[in-house]
């Protein structure tokens, strides 16, 4: 069984307009509201890859209500959510007026009673699952939430992959995460520099190797992606030229890609082509990549 985790899960509302003139009133162009947060995009690609997944995390109000509705109802998904008691579920505002700006909530204030919710539920997980910490902590968590998750489950044989960012990751590290997928400006943020070459991102990562990660995959953006697997190999896949839709989502179907490699008995090489193939198929799109998409540009690779 597959369970991603959305802790700080958010309703994208999309505007289009050809220029944002700041201190003016504006009229947009479309408007879109989408069900947004980066376990949710995993677990949307890998339903359209066949592989059913559950979707746990918090939500709140009138917003995690139609949050909830649209995954369910609209898109057929498996949620396990925690309705909490106080605030609502964050609202994410991406203007798209030539640059793109983005204006993103707070997000939720999550009491004892409904960590430990949490935490019941994700006792239940079963050896052998897979477990997707995925994108930022609300502050009421707590930085090291992720690694405190990882302290409670490590008696189990789960496969706990962590796509997150600065010491959110960093704290996870020493408990051997199967899975890290930083891109290349998160990984300098670790390493507190700038990283210009080729031999550089492959340092950097086997660093993140010796710190305890068994895989780390680095994505490259419109370059494409390097991986250095748990025995040490190293491989770079450049990314399948296409014309750039929406950024937003590809990192995550890279990482859907890994587990549905993995699921299949690819080997490492196939596995970081295909999460490439899946991370460019998405940003090619306007939404997330489906299988026909994502295959099209796997055979091509």
């Amino acid at each position: 069984m597959i369970y991603t985790l959305t802790l700080n899960p958010a309703l994208d509302h999309i505007v289009r307009l050809d220029y944002l003139d700041l201190g003016q009133t504006n009229r947009m162009d479309q408007e879109l509201i989408k069900a947004g947060g980066k376990g949710i995009n995993v677990t949307k690609l890998l339903k359209n890859l066949g592989l059913d997944s559950a979707i746990l995390g918090y939500v709140g109000g009138f917003t995690g209500d139609e949050l909830e509705r649209i995954l369910v109802k609209d898109q057929g998904l498996w949620t396990d959510f925690i309705h909490v008691q106080k605030g609502f579920t964050r609202i994410n505002v991406k203007i798209k007026a030539g640059l793109e700006t983005e204006i993103n909530g707070p997000g939720l204030d999550i009491s004892i009673d409904e960590i430990e919710a949490l935490y019941k539920k994700l006792d239940q997980i079963e050896d052998g699952a897979y477990l997707l910490l995925s994108g930022s902590i609300p502050k009421s968590l707590g930085v090291g939430f992720y690694k405190d998750i990882m302290e409670r489950l490590k008696e189990k044989s789960i496969k706990i992959i962590v796509d997150a960012s600065g010491k959110a990751l960093e704290a996870t590290l020493a408990l051997r995460p199967f899975l890290v997928k930083p891109n290349l400006r998160e990984l300098e943020e670790i390493f507190g520099l700038e990283i210009k070459e080729k031999k550089e991102i492959s340092f950097y990562a086997k660093k993140l190797q010796d710190l305890g990660a068994k895989n780390i995959m680095v994505s490259l953006g419109k370059v494409g992606a390097y991986m250095v697997d748990i025995s040490g190999k190293e491989y770079f896949i450049r990314a399948p030229e296409g014309k750039l839709v929406d950024s937003v989502g590809s990192g995550d179907s890279m990482v859907a890609g890994f587990v549905y490699g993995i699921e299949k008995g690819f080997s490492f090489e196939d596995i970081l082509k295909f999460s490439v193939a899946c991370g460019s198929a998405t940003a090619f799109s306007e939404n997330i990549g489906t299988k026909e998409e994502i295959y099209k540009l796997y055979k091509k690779m």
